[in-house]
């Protein structure tokens, strides 16, 4: 009984990480995306670079919902 457990939660553990690695990929590829295609002008690695706050916040918006839309996708 026992090492069904063990292995429930390890197994669990694992699905988990894939579909954290999965939402991880697709989030940086739709940012990198979003970063050559719809803003030509901005290049938000210079404007991280430079300090620039609401760049940094757009970034993490963007992988943030391209996150959960992958977790949703993958569970459903």
């Amino acid at each position: 009984m026992g090492s069904e457990i063990v292995f429930a939660t390890l197994f669990n553990l694992g699905t988990n990480l894939l579909y954290t690695l999965i939402a991880l990929i697709i989030g940086v590829a739709a940012l990198v995306i979003i970063d050559k295609k719809l803003l030509k002008t901005v290049d938000i690695d210079e404007e991280l670079k430079k300090g620039n706050i609401a760049v940094a916040i757009f970034a993490s918006t963007i992988l943030l919902f391209v996150a959960l839309i992958v977790s949703f996708g993958l569970k459903g």
